[in-house]
């Protein structure tokens, strides 16, 4: 994946947009996956016409989405080579409540590492990419931490407080390290709001591979760090979730992980 390759994918994101997510908002109707999880027509469309634009396009690629079927996406992962990863319409449940907070992310992986990221946010027509070692773009404008960091007591943190250890949502809940909380329900676009500096910390007790694949990337090329709750890597090309614990600043992300890893010796201790 080269830099010559972003004007197309942003032009195929952004028609796949204006064709079959748009024209569906505030008028279509959501089922329940075997999960829980929401499916929309919107879904299953972004699903194929992206299927087929890049078979088209990059042959020679492998194509993992959300809305395959579990044994075909670990044959996907299986069969090794460069490999798409895509959520097509990840804050399915914004999208069918009319909450315009949704986005299509879709990474590029080969060699057990995500190299290039591209996170569309159809309704504020914003185009986030990224390319390893090349730094992250918003609609073409670069992305780095801010020169002059909020003080760690007044950051604001993207938190999904449902996937986390219970000991470690009490705390959270009882005596929070930073200022404000939110929670947008579309992991893709916090993560590039996050690269963005449209917040502070993040964190998540469990993402699914296609919600965190570009948004890490994203982050990571835009200047801030992140991890998962047991200090590992974020992306492992797998499909058990991954805990999420980030920043983009770097002196934010060493005292929010310090902060936790204290939280977690703390209810060790207490048994």
């Amino acid at each position: 994946m080269t830099p010559e390759d972003v004007p197309a994918i942003e032009e195929l994101l952004r028609e796949v947009a204006r064709r079959e997510v748009m024209p569906r908002f505030h008028h279509i109707r959501a089922t329940c996956k075997a999960d829980g999880s929401l499916l929309t027509e919107a879904d299953l469309a972004v699903h194929e016409r992206l299927r087929t634009a890049l078979a088209d396009r990059y042959p020679a690629v492998g194509f993992l989405s959300e809305e395959m079927p579990a044994d075909a996406q670990q044959a996907r992962l299986d069969a090794g080579g460069p490999l798409w990863i895509l959520d097509p319409l990840d804050g399915t449940s914004n999208f069918a409540a009319g909450i315009p907070f949704f986005g299509i992310s879709l990474a590029y992986a080969e060699a057990g590492a995500v190299t290039a990221a591209f996170v569309l946010d159809p309704c504020r027509r914003e185009f986030f990419h990224a390319l390893a070692g090349g730094g992250a773009y918003c609609n073409h404008c670069r992305l780095a931490p801010p020169a002059a960091p909020a003080p760690f007591d007044q950051t604001l943190a993207m938190v999904d407080l449902k996937r986390l250890p219970p000991r470690l949502r009490e705390a959270l809940v009882a005596a929070p390290p930073y200022h404000s909380q939110r929670n947008f329900g579309a992991c893709v676009l916090e993560w590039a709001w996050l690269a963005a500096g449209r917040g502070h910390l993040l964190l998540h007790g469990g993402q699914k591979l296609w919600d965190l694949a570009a948004g890490q990337l994203l982050l990571r090329e835009a200047g801030g760090r992140c991890e998962t709750l047991e200090g590992e890597e974020v992306f492992r090309p797998g499909l058990a979730p991954r805990s999420v614990v980030a920043a983009l600043d770097g002196g934010h992300f060493e005292r929010w992980r310090d902060w936790i890893r204290r939280r977690g010796r703390e209810a060790r201790e207490a048994g």
